[in-house]
């Protein structure tokens, strides 16, 4: 883990002019600090060796109080900026990482806990970045420079002694952030697990409940939360070593300085307000590094966070965002396609043709690529060789966004988001009047249980449609498909979930439905077979 990553200047803009307005705000506070060494020193020296009272020094200690006055509101400006800056850095990856997963789209995109858990409180982690860590990184590069530079024309021994003893504290603290940094991606890893895998058991619960597994889950998440928490507490424990080295450090090192200058000062070698001066600003030099390193722990976690954001945002889509126009859904070839997911196949080697207006079912085993083929299609998956070709064009030279809208597609299962029943159903046409979403509703077997509702189509859904069966939100996924009224129809186990007679009325409305048009399902279920016009069966020498 860098201590700035370049990365971060590249995907949030407002990180440049906050790095910017850093700089220029610890320049001013060196400076302010070395006006107010010098001051306290003099008014001490002036009260000590000539015992000037209070009216003579009057005016020192009102350029003293002014100095402190600035540093104060210095202090306040570079808190103030850190803050308005983190929210505008989040908020530009947060959009960036999300727009960016959906054009990854479905098959490529990160599980949808880890990104929940980088767009919430992994980013939200940066504010402590940008608060404290960034500005001390800043202070840590000038600080010290600025303080020897006023330091050494007074007593360049002190001056020397402190620029042999402060590359030590760099070299301990990255020894010691080394181990940090592997513990707090081990500790941000383990919580997108845990995230995603609660995600997933609260979004199975009920079938859980059915077949008696729910404790079974309660009993992984809590053995998992102990995992986490015994990372988490190893990850503090390294944190407070790294401040307790780097304390020690600084205080043997300005004890170091404190001896040479005593030592001086009695043998009149040293001025008593040079040897103040050396001592007040001395603690200074050392102060910015120590809280480098202490400040680098309170941003680690937002830090790894980024590093993961970025890594998706470095993740190409599998379709180009622009190509050619894509031509008129026509005769689509498979040519020997295949797919593979890390460590294993996805879709052997796979050839086939559909006409145009046909209804063709694709066959075979579980875990034979059907759902690959279509994702290839929607052109969600890259091939790992072979193409598929539409009138004769390849796919993969067609602008994607343009392909998609010529698409309607229902996945195995599809996701209803938080909104109204009309909303969800709307998604396969914005624009769509009440009258085509009710009928569109009613063509996929879903006006008769949305009409028993309080609201009908403007009852209000929780996320995943939240409140309806799987086989509701079946059927409001198939309305959606009936809404767009696109020449190519990609069904994934349309019936999955619904009775037999909601079955046959559904399959009734597909075969109506798929007049004029080309539809090809993933099936299994011998009804849904029936339907078609001819099987496509998915086998490593599958040609038709």
């Amino acid at each position: 883990m860098k201590p700035l990553d370049p990365r971060l200047l590249r995907y949030a803009r407002a990180a440049r002019s906050y790095l910017a307005l850093s700089v220029l705000l610890g320049a001013a506070l060196a400076g302010l600090l070395v006006a107010q060494a010098t001051l306290l020193a003099d008014a001490i020296a002036d009260v000590y060796l000539h015992g000037a009272d209070v009216r003579r020094i009057g005016p020192t200690l009102g350029a003293l109080a002014a100095v402190t006055a600035a540093r104060a509101v210095l202090a306040w400006a570079q808190e103030a900026a850190a803050t308005r800056a983190a929210a505008a850095v989040k908020r530009q990856l947060r959009s960036r990482l999300l727009a960016h997963v959906a054009a990854l789209g479905p098959a490529a995109a990160p599980p949808s806990g880890e990104v929940a858990t980088l767009a919430t409180r992994g980013l939200d982690a940066l504010d402590a970045y940008f608060a404290r860590y960034l500005p001390q990184l800043v202070l840590a590069a000038l600080v010290p420079l600025i303080l020897l530079a006023r330091i050494a024309p007074a007593d360049l021994i002190a001056a020397g002694t402190m620029a042999l003893t402060l590359p030590l504290i760099p070299v301990f603290m990255a020894l010691v952030g080394l181990q940090t940094e592997a513990a707090n991606r081990r500790q941000f890893r383990l919580l997108s697990r845990l995230s995603h895998h609660f995600l997933d058991v609260i979004a199975g619960l009920p079938t859980l409940r059915v077949f008696g597994r729910a404790r079974r889950q309660a009993e992984v998440i809590a053995q998992i939360s102990a995992d986490q928490r015994r990372v988490t507490m190893r990850t503090l424990r390294l944190a407070f070593l790294s401040s307790l080295v780097l304390e020690l450090l600084g205080t043997l090192s300005v004890a170091l300085v404190a001896v040479g200058i005593g030592l001086r000062l009695v043998d009149g070698h040293l001025s008593l307000a040079t040897a103040l001066l050396v001592l007040i600003l001395a603690p200074e030099v050392y102060l910015p590094l120590r809280q480098v390193g202490a400040n680098y722990h309170a941003s680690a976690e937002g830090l790894a966070a980024a590093t993961d954001v970025f890594t998706i945002l470095e993740t190409e889509p599998a379709a180009p965002a622009a190509g050619a126009a894509p031509p008129p859904v026509g005769e689509i070839r498979f040519e020997d396609l295949v797919v593979r997911h890390p460590g294993r196949p996805a879709l052997p080697p796979f050839s086939a043709v559909v006409r145009p207006g046909e209804l063709v079912a694709l066959t075979g085993p579980t875990g034979c690529g059907k759902s690959s083929a279509l994702s290839v299609l929607m052109g969600f998956t890259t091939p790992a060789s072979g193409r598929v070709t539409v009138d004769g064009l390849d796919l993969s030279t067609v602008d994607a966004d343009a392909w998609r809208r010529r698409v309607a597609w229902l996945p195995q299962r599809p996701w209803l988001f938080s909104g109204t029943i009309a909303d969800n159903i709307r998604l396969g046409l914005a624009d769509a009047e009440d009258a085509a979403v009710r009928e569109a509703a009613r063509r996929a077997g879903a006006l008769e249980f949305i009409d028993e509702l309080p609201d009908g189509l403007a009852t209000r859904l929780g996320d995943d449609g939240a409140g309806l069966s799987a086989g509701q939100r079946q059927r409001i996924g198939l309305a959606r498909v009936f809404l767009r009224d696109a020449p190519l129809v990609l069904l994934d186990e349309p019936t999955a979930g619904l009775d037999a007679a909601t079955e046959a009325a559904v399959m009734s409305a597909i075969r109506e439905h798929a007049a004029a048009r080309t539809v090809i399902m993933v099936a299994h279920r011998p009804a849904l077979l029936a339907l078609a016009d001819r099987e496509i069966p998915l086998t490593p020498s599958a040609v038709s």
